[in-house]
């Protein structure tokens, strides 16, 4: 027979009909939670731990390498069309940012804005108005780091 199946009853009190409502007395044994008990939660949470964090590690880098895409394309595309607005390709990011095309320079995927590494445009005509072949006509990045693509951040 189960030990917690079987309950010492005690009187308590009169209830409204004049009967006595009895109470479960505690044991010792009833009051919380076996140390198995406990090892066996701490244990499926930490296997969960484990599922969970490769993952969400993934997901972070996925994320920093979708921004840095974006901001490659935003750049590139910016330096294109300063050059057909302006007839001339600009000779940096920061002309970049003073001409009213960027607020500000986005950073790189190293968490700075200088190791943006530029490509020098020099006997390149991006446009059939442009008069100056000199300045930048795109942009790189440039960490060594390896993506999630097997190419360096510096080659994209």
């Amino acid at each position: 027979m189960n030990s917690r199946a079987t309950a010492v009853l005690i009187p308590v009190g009169r209830t409204k009909l004049g009967m006595y409502s009895m109470q479960r007395k505690s044991t010792p044994r009833d009051r919380g939670f076996t140390l198995i008990e406990m090892m066996a939660v701490i244990g499926i949470i930490l296997i969960l731990l484990g599922i969970a964090l490769p993952i969400y590690s993934h997901s972070m880098a996925r994320a920093r390498e979708d921004n840095l895409r974006q901001n490659l394309e935003t750049l590139n595309r910016l330096i294109f069309q300063y050059t057909q607005d302006k007839q001339k390709a600009p000779q940096s990011l920061d002309e970049l940012r003073t001409a009213g095309y960027l607020k500000a320079i986005p950073e790189d995927i190293t968490g700075s804005v200088d190791t943006w590494e530029t490509e020098s445009g020099d006997d390149v005509i991006m446009s059939l108005d442009q008069t100056d072949t000199g300045g930048i006509i795109g942009v790189h990045s440039g960490s060594n780091q390896v993506g999630s693509n097997g190419k360096t951040y510096s080659e994209w």
